[in-house]
């Protein structure tokens, strides 16, 4: 199972013929083939897997994602901090 987290991204270049991306996803960076998202512009949102960005989403739904990642990672916390 794969779980899609979006990142969006901040800087486009070329490795040679390959059109790579500078990918910020909540803090964390890194880089990502952008081949298969064409259209993907900087400031654009996407999901990466294995290195590659895999799909683009609007800015509501990368929003909507984030929020609801982060609203799981503070239910785990609580749960964990209830457990001990």
């Amino acid at each position: 199972m794969c779980l899609g987290i979006p990142g969006k991204i901040e800087n486009i270049y070329y490795d040679g013929k390959l059109k790579m991306g500078k990918i910020n996803f909540d803090g964390v960076t890194m880089q990502a083939c952008l081949e298969t998202t064409p259209d993907a512009q900087v400031g654009d949102y996407v999901i990466v897997h294995a290195g590659f960005a895999i799909s683009q989403l609007n800015e509501t739904e990368a929003q909507e994602t984030l929020t609801l990642l982060r609203e799981l990672g503070n239910s785990q916390s609580k749960h964990k901090a209830q457990v001990e």
